[in-house]
């Protein structure tokens, strides 16, 4: 058997010269380790954050209530991570959860549903309650929004 001699080519990048001084910068790199993979590898639960995985809640129910209730189909629902810290007199007192907002023709803003995704996240303890409660927040600012009772937009509710 033949064995074949392969040269292998490793690129030296120059080190880093302080420019004032003249003096090499040393990196440190414990090891020689580099920088290592992933903590969770892909396809893992953990691999989702918190925050994606009620993004997709929100997408999922909205896609359901659309289905359900027409006139959802109009309406925008956008997450923050927290209410506003200036909430008006009234709402004082009490945290909100989620808060509708009517069109603006002349801005031409549509229906829109804030949820605040850190006061439900927060009240939450599995990711069942979470979904439960998100449902509750949307199908409540949507009746809110349209002047219906709850039962009206989803009959599951």
């Amino acid at each position: 058997m033949a064995m074949t001699n392969i040269n292998w080519k490793v690129a030296v990048t120059p080190e880093p010269m302080n420019r004032a001084h003249g003096q090499l910068i040393h990196r440190r790199d414990r090891h020689g380790r580099k920088q290592r993979g992933a903590v969770i590898p892909p396809g893992l639960p953990g691999w989702i954050t918190r925050k994606q995985l009620f993004d997709e809640f929100v997408i999922e129910i909205g896609e359901y209530l659309n289905r359900v209730f027409e006139p959802a189909q109009k309406v925008e629902f956008v997450v923050e991570e927290v209410p506003p810290s200036d909430p008006p007199p009234w709402e004082r007192g009490a945290i909100r959860l989620g808060r509708a907002f009517g069109s603006d023709r002349r801005a031409g803003l549509p229906c829109r549903i804030v949820l605040y995704r850190l006061p439900i996240l927060s009240r939450a303890n599995s990711q069942r309650e979470t979904a439960e409660l998100l449902r509750a927040v949307m199908v409540e600012n949507l009746a809110a929004l349209f002047g219906k009772r709850p039962d009206e937009i989803d009959p599951n509710f």
